[in-house]
């Protein structure tokens, strides 16, 4: 199966938590349509740029306090945080994290062919111009 790469925005304090393996899961309120086995990291400002990407293990749907029962553990994130994100949703995205790899020089946006950062996210195929780099 064909399976698709996920360029996220993610704030760059949750993006350390990412990249030291202390939240093992990164939650969305929008889920993707396609299967996605990696996420590539875009870390906001003041970062500003793709610092890595991490393998995608499973992504659970449900509603947050369903999602929140089976993330709390490793979720990387305040229950309180989790709340506020998800205040008047319904439906709550769970990504579970695995493997991460941290790129030696981190990338700028147009090195992927991405003009702007997404709002949500943006597909890449997995076999796009991300070329991986040694780990730090």
């Amino acid at each position: 199966m064909w399976m698709s790469k996920l360029l996220l925005s993610i704030n760059p304090e949750h993006v350390e938590n990412i990249l030291q393996g202390t939240k093992k899961y990164e939650f969305r309120k929008v889920g993707s349509r396609r299967p996605v086995d990696r996420i590539v990291i875009y870390s906001t400002a003041p970062v500003s740029m793709i610092v890595g990407e991490v393998e995608v293990v499973d992504a659970l749907g449900g509603s947050p306090e369903e999602i929140w029962q089976q993330t709390a553990e490793h979720s990387g994130i305040s229950k309180e945080f989790f709340d506020s994100y998800f205040k008047g949703k319904s439906m709550a995205i769970a990504y579970r994290l695995g493997e991460v790899q941290k790129y030696k020089r981190p990338k700028h946006l147009a090195d992927v062919g991405v003009s702007s950062a997404p709002q949500s996210f943006a597909y890449l195929p997995s076999r796009s111009a991300v070329i991986r780099s040694s780990p730090c």
